[in-house]
């Protein structure tokens, strides 16, 4: 029997890892909104990436998630700011085993999720891919990468892991079940945050990271700012987290994060769950983050918007 999933926001990445998953066969409904639910109504879901265009002519989309029932997985590819209210949404989804899946920038969803739909629902994830809504109904991928990972919080075996874990396998998607998904979230942190602050600085797209060794320099030391700040938190990375995260810096040339995606388009943004998490978390710790500081003072004027709107 083939798995039941449905999507939580069509975007960047649910948009992408779903419609994978349509496009080879599997039962996947998508919870959207606006131009993009109409648009994909009607002319279906189209992705353009290097690893392969392809267009989903027929998907099943609502804003209803209470039309779909319970399902088997939830992809949960929100904003941070729409955490809360997207949980609450997921309520007629949930079964006796259905896994909501954290697909989400920040490092403190899970526990704002399992606050509202209880400890054995939700799961962690991580999802390693710059993509973005580049027209209503159409996403677009920028890079040779596009990775998963997911896995219980308390890093159980999890029989319905595994079934969705080969569910992405059978759609080519790149997945990792894994023991111990904290790390893995704070390992995306350590270079999403630091990518988001250098480009969203500089109002530039990942190219600047590597052209301009002052930018690159930034985020470096954002980098090690997160990893300190793991370190005081007791969550235990490996000790090459930094230099990994500084060589993958080299795969965002022709990326742009998503933060500087909402910003250049006068969006609200996820300042609060990505650098203001930095800095709130460092001062209950004691840890010094003063590039972060600076860079939330910097943008926080961006935060609902462009200032005076």
């Amino acid at each position: 029997m083939s798995l039941k999933i449905a999507v939580m926001g069509a975007g960047g990445i649910g948009g992408y890892y779903g419609g994978r998953l349509a496009a080879s066969g599997a039962d996947v409904t998508f919870i959207a909104r606006g131009a993009h639910l109409a648009a994909m109504r009607k002319d279906g879901l189209r992705i353009i990436s290097p690893l392969g265009d392809v267009h989903i002519s027929s998907v099943k989309a609502t804003d209803d998630p209470g039309s779909i029932g319970p399902v088997d997985i939830v992809m949960f590819c929100v904003k941070l700011y729409d955490v809360d209210e997207a949980s609450e949404l997921c309520r007629p989804l949930i079964g006796p085993d259905t896994a909501v899946i954290s697909f989400l920038n920040g490092i403190d969803s899970e526990a704002r999720m399992q606050a509202i739909l209880g400890g054995s629902a939700v799961v962690g994830g991580v999802a390693q891919i710059p993509s973005n809504i580049s027209e209503p109904g159409v996403i677009e991928h920028k890079a040779q990468f596009a990775v998963l990972e997911f896995g219980e919080m308390d890093g159980r075996d999890s029989p319905r892991l595994k079934r969705f874990h080969d569910a992405c396998t059978e759609a080519g998607i790149q997945s990792y079940l894994v023991g111990n998904i904290e790390a893995a979230i704070w390992l995306k942190f350590a270079i999403l945050v630091p990518f988001a602050t250098a480009c969203c600085l500089t109002r530039l797209p990942g190219r600047i990271l590597i052209e301009e060794p002052a930018v690159q320099e930034l985020a470096f030391a954002a980098m090690r700012e997160i990893i300190s700040l793991a370190e005081a938190k007791g969550v235990p990375l490996p000790p090459d987290a930094l230099q990994t995260r500084m060589d993958m810096l080299n795969n965002f040339a022709d990326a742009k994060p998503s933060m500087l995606v909402d910003l250049d388009a006068g969006k609200r943004i996820e300042l609060e769950g990505l650098q203001g998490a930095v800095v709130r978390m460092a001062a209950e710790l004691g840890v010094s983050t003063p590039v972060h500081q600076v860079a939330y003072a910097a943008l926080k004027p961006y935060l609902n918007g462009p200032p005076g709107n």
